[in-house]
């Protein structure tokens, strides 16, 4: 039975309101609360945790890697309780620039959470992970490089990323 265009575009109009608002109603990082959420509220928004970080007061902090394609990691700490103390995107800016000479591997997996890569330059003796980043300015894909030499971080550094090197080959 033929359906007048009319009614189509207002069945279509419906279906999409019906499609935004399912995807409105899941709650975002915004919803969650400290000393309010557990911890199944923060997996309900983040999903499972890439690595679970114990910690000395009988918590644990909640790792949320979206590496290696993303550009965050979101840092959950959970108190013995089980409930929400704090939660941070480990890899913006001010994170980073806490990486200082001297840290340990974990240390820095810790802090930032699971690498994008790790690459070992045997005639330097550096191990370098790098972590997809948000960059500063629009335009170019940015990496945060942390250079390690005797086990521990040598030094930091930053790479952009040319839309042609992210597909070689092409």
């Amino acid at each position: 039975m033929p359906r007048s265009p009319a009614f189509v575009a207002a069945l279509l109009s419906l279906v999409a309101m019906l499609l935004l608002g399912a995807g409105c109603a899941a709650p975002g990082p915004q919803a969650l609360r400290p000393g309010v959420s557990v911890e199944a509220d923060v997996s309900h928004v983040h999903g499972r945790p890439t690595r679970v970080w114990p910690e000395a007061d009988g918590g644990r902090t909640l790792e949320f890697s979206s590496q290696p394609f993303g550009r965050s990691c979101y840092m959950a700490r959970m108190d013995a309780a089980g409930r929400l103390v704090s939660i941070e995107d480990t890899l913006r800016y001010a994170s980073r620039f806490s990486i200082a000479p001297g840290l340990t591997p974990e240390q820095v997996s810790r802090r930032l959470g699971q690498e994008r890569s790790r690459v070992t330059y045997h005639f330097s003796g550096e191990e370098v992970w790098d972590w997809n980043v948000e960059p500063e300015t629009n335009g170019h894909l940015l990496r945060f490089n942390v250079h390690f030499k005797g086990g521990v971080v040598l030094r930091t550094s930053q790479s952009l990323v040319f839309p042609e090197d992210r597909f070689p080959g092409r």
